[in-house]
């Protein structure tokens, strides 16, 4: 059986996958296609959105943390000494992520609300 704290060690391994993935200098950033990194914000964003809804996080509690999380990271890639820039396309792939990752749990997850008493 699975405790509350199973739920989670997603969240936490997602969340620093993302720090790793978001504040890895440029040098060690692998270039793709055009518009790759866009595809990679949002999956990355996904998942926590997902992992943290899966960790019993309410929907707008996690929209508000990871969509703020997509703000400052942004916002850290410009000042940091990272050879990163921070994106307004990034941030809205990020969002798009956040989106994509409540939608994806709501389906997917077992609604955690109790189902009121028959009364007959």
């Amino acid at each position: 059986m699975f405790s509350p704290t199973t739920y989670r060690i997603p969240l936490a391994v997602t969340f620093v996958v993302a720090l790793i993935v978001l504040f890895t200098p440029a040098s060690g950033v692998p270039s793709g296609f055009e518009h790759s990194d866009k595809i990679i914000h949002c999956i990355l964003f996904a998942a926590l959105a997902y992992t943290s809804r899966l960790a019993g996080i309410d929907w707008v509690r996690t929209a508000l943390w990871v969509s703020a999380f997509a703000v400052v990271s942004e916002f850290l890639q410009a000042i940091l000494p990272l050879g990163r820039s921070g994106s307004v396309a990034d941030a809205l792939a990020d969002a798009a992520g956040v989106a994509v990752g409540l939608v994806a749990a709501s389906w997917v997850l077992p609604q955690r609300v109790k189902k009121a008493p028959d009364l007959h």
